[in-house]
C-alpha cells in the first residue's frame, strides 16, 4: 500500500502572501472597460475606483458586464482593504449573474482572508464548478483554505494543481517548499 502523509512547515499568512483576486474582463469602450483594464492592472487608486462607480452609475450594460464591474470594483476595494464594501460588490454580483465564477471565487477569497475558511471553499467550489478565467488563483486560495483548515493534503494537491495551471507562478512553487511527503 502507498501512502503520502503530507506536513507543511506552517500556515500561509495571509498579510506575507495574500489570496490571489481574479478581475472580469468588460469589453465596449467606456468606464466600464476602463474599469476593467485597471484591475487587471493590479490598480486600486481612486481614480481607477472612480472608473468603476462612474460605470455602475451612468453606464447601460447587460447584466454580465455590470455584474462584472461590480467584480472588478469589489477586487479593487479589497486591495485597499475596504472589505465589506467588497463584499457587498460581489455580492451584487452574484445576485445579477451567478453563473459568473469570478463572483463566487473572489467572495470565497475574501472569506479566507478572513479565516472563515469552509465558507471560503464553499463559495470557490461553486466558482471552479461554473468555469473562471484564472482557475489557479482559485486553486491557490483553496488550498489555504484547506490549510487553515488543516487538510495538509488537500493544500498540498491544491497548490500542486495551481503550479500546474501556471507552471511559472512562484506563489504556489514556494508553499510547496513547506511542505515534506512522505510514502509508507
Amino acid at each position: 500500500m502507498n501512502i503520502r502523509h503530507f506536513a507543511a512547515a506552517g500556515v500561509v499568512a495571509l498579510g506575507l502572501c495574500g489570496p490571489a483576486w481574479a478581475a472580469v474582463t468588460v469589453i465596449g469602450g467606456g468606464f466600464a472597460e476602463d474599469c476593467s483594464h485597471a484591475a487587471f492592472a493590479g490598480k486600486a487608486d481612486n481614480d481607477s475606483m472612480r472608473l468603476c462607480t462612474e460605470a455602475l452609475d451612468g453606464e447601460a450594460m447587460i447584466p454580465r458586464d455590470r455584474a462584472g464591474t461590480f467584480i472588478n470594483r469589489g477586487v479593487m476595494r479589497l486591495r485597499r482593504r475596504a472589505d465589506d464594501e467588497a463584499r457587498a460588490d460581489f455580492n451584487e454580483a452574484i445576485a445579477l449573474e451567478p453563473k459568473l465564477g469570478e463572483g463566487w471565487v473572489n467572495r470565497g477569497a475574501l472569506s479566507i482572508s478572513e479565516r472563515r475558511y469552509q465558507e471560503g471553499v464553499d463559495d470557490i467550489n461553486r466558482g471552479l464548478q461554473l468555469g473562471v478565467r484564472e482557475p489557479e488563483k482559485a486553486y491557490f486560495n483553496r488550498a489555504v483554505a484547506y490549510e487553515g483548515l488543516d487538510d495538509e493534503k488537500a493544500a498540498y494537491l491544491d497548490y500542486e494543481q495551481a503550479l500546474t495551471l501556471k507552471p511559472n507562478w512562484g506563489l504556489p512553487q514556494e508553499q510547496l517548499l513547506r511542505f515534506t511527503v512522505t510514502r509508507r
